[in-house]
């Protein structure tokens, strides 16, 4: 039975579906079953779940009459084994560690929720789009907090940047509510949260979010039908925080809860600015990518082992908003305070000597490094706050691991341990200078 059950909606996404399947089917974590629904779709969309289904026996293909959203997530959350649900909608695609580092999270914080940051993708452009910047574990009323600040936010309305536990879900019969053509989701997420006692926060983007809502009077609503339908999602938005709070408290906040009013009196959720910081396609992840048709050859081998290790490191410095180039610094830093000469770290990086003093600099205004310059070396301090990310570089080691060895066997496994020490000691022989 895999861990993850992942559920995709699909409804005349021909043109999409591929890409979000792909996405998924390229997931480092691969503890999964993918569960595509497809809601009678016109077009071709059942033929190409059927195609990958043939494929790939993680996949499970539900083909049904058209029901609309909501119900046919509800009959894939019911066709679900796995101990965490997670969601994706045909239009969009996810980053390739994606489920990896919302279970990862979700397990090491043993929460009973994880939200992510995410990509809104307009045409070319996209934007990193996020709330809540806490590390650790949030309880209900922290995040509640936070949901206050921003409460019509696509962050916390949706399904699918976030992860789920089954059993909470089937415990307590959650489902989306097939009466509501607006807000099913957040209504479902409030629900659930009435029911968690930890919540996790993932600041890194994972999803790549392209789908255009229409209003709902476009849809074919009535504007009394919409007015209606605002005000019953009003209404459980403030059982919401009257559960949650005591009397007390509650009143204290009512007013900024009141704001969801305001936040949705135009139609959907409040969507991301563009108006600054957004990105070309592509360029969001500088070591995602590598040119096709590399030439075989030891150059080209390199160049792949670089390219993979800046994906890794890549999402540990979106987590701790750095850059790439400080956490490529910062590898060579031990924990403990040590001295180093800047001519060591423009060797190990590659940097010139003006790109690491800016580095340097950089880390140091953030509080992430003390420097103590003595002579002709640097006596450097990881501050306390900044000691958890070697645990990430320890992860970003077995994930690379994982990958160069993916089905391996163990004696294989062991086999090339060996050489590669052996290699090392071969390199070691040649360069260091005793």
């Amino acid at each position: 039975m895999a861990e993850v059950s992942i559920i995709v909606p699909v409804y005349n996404a021909e043109k999409t579906i591929r890409r979000c399947i792909e996405s998924i089917l390229n997931q480092e974590y691969t503890d999964f079953e993918l569960i595509l629904c497809d809601d009678g779709s016109r077009d071709a969309s059942g033929k190409i779940c059927d195609e990958y289904q043939r494929n790939d026996a993680r996949i499970r293909v539900l083909h049904k009459e058209n029901t609309g959203v909501s119900d046919t997530r509800n009959q894939g959350i019911q066709m679900a084994q796995g101990k965490y649900i997670q969601f994706l909608d045909a239009d969009d695609w996810i980053t390739v560690d994606a489920t990896k580092l919302l279970v990862r999270t979700m397990k090491e914080l043993d929460c009973d929720l994880v939200i992510s940051d995410f990509y809104r993708v307009v045409g070319e452009r996209l934007s990193h789009k996020g709330d809540i910047d806490t590390e650790g574990v949030l309880t209900p009323e922290e995040f509640a907090e936070f949901m206050m600040r921003n409460p019509a936010d696509f962050y916390y309305g949706v399904l699918w940047n976030k992860l789920y536990k089954r059993e909470i879900m089937e415990k307590h019969q959650l489902r989306m509510d097939k009466s509501m053509d607006w807000c099913e989701d957040f209504l479902f997420n409030l629900e659930y949260l009435l029911h968690v006692q930890r919540i996790a926060a993932l600041q890194v983007p994972i999803y790549y979010y392209v789908k255009t809502e229409g209003s709902l009077v476009t849809q074919g609503m009535s504007i009394s039908k919409t007015i209606k339908m605002k005000i019953s999602v009003f209404e459980y938005y403030n059982a919401f925080y009257k559960h949650i709070y005591e009397e007390e408290d509650y009143e204290k906040r009512r007013l900024s809860v009141c704001r969801f009013l305001f936040d949705t009196a135009t139609d959907g959720f409040v969507m991301p600015s563009f108006l600054g910081g957004s990105k070309k396609l592509g360029e969001e992840r500088t070591g995602s990518y590598v040119y096709e048709n590399l030439p075989n050859n030891i150059f080209s081998f390199h160049y792949q082992r670089r390219k993979l290790l800046e994906q890794y490191l890549e999402a540990i410095a979106l987590r701790y908003d750095l850059e790439l180039e400080d956490i490529t610094l910062l590898t060579y830093i031990p924990k403990c305070s040590v001295f180093i000469s800047k001519q060591e770290l423009m060797d190990y990086t590659g940097y010139s000597a003006r790109l690491v003093s800016r580095i340097l600099q950089r880390l140091s205004v953030k509080k992430v490094i003390e420097l103590i310059t003595v002579k002709k070396k640097m006596k450097i301090h990881i501050m306390e706050d900044y000691l958890s990310l070697y645990n990430e570089l320890e992860y970003l080691q077995k994930d690379y691991m994982q990958v160069c060895f993916q089905g391996f066997t163990e004696e294989e496994k062991e086999a090339c341990r060996r050489l590669i020490e052996r290699t090392s000691e071969n390199i070691k022989r040649i360069l260091v200078v005793k």
